[in-house]
């Protein structure tokens, strides 16, 4: 079994992943439109560039994630947090950088009692994270 975080987007969800795939070193596996479905033609014109379902694989995991529809906006996403353990200070150091650019930085990326690094941010597009490094290397 794997849980994997589904995000969702007023819009941005292209945007977002691809910049997580560019911070991530991840592969988008898939990204598809609603004008693209089976039952594009149906789906009002505005709404065809809206991401139904993208897929971004990074090692052996995913997150995966989708636009809303107007009528359905979500609310400012919060109370959770993708936390991300790496293996190395400066990987923690390049990856809370390269997430944290255009965005907001909750705690700054430091040692901390538990990590050899450790820093949490909320990214541009209003996404929580953690950022992890349990070895001092």
């Amino acid at each position: 079994m794997k849980i994997n975080p589904y995000l969702i987007f007023n819009g941005d969800c292209e945007a977002a992943f691809t910049f997580y795939a560019e911070c991530l070193k991840g592969r988008i596996e898939a990204m598809l439109t609603f004008g693209e479905t089976p039952a594009g033609e149906h789906v009002p014109q505005d709404l065809h560039n809206l991401i139904i379902h993208t897929r971004l694989a990074v090692g052996d995991q995913a997150i995966m994630g989708s636009d809303t529809t107007p009528d359905r906006p979500t609310e400012e996403m919060s109370g959770c947090s993708i936390s991300l353990n790496v293996d190395s200070i400066a990987e923690a150091e390049r990856v809370f950088s390269a997430l944290s650019a255009g965005g907001n930085v909750q705690m700054p990326l430091e040692a901390t009692f538990w990590a050899a690094r450790f820093g949490m941010l909320v990214d541009r597009f209003g996404v929580s994270w953690m950022v992890n490094c349990e070895k001092d290397q």
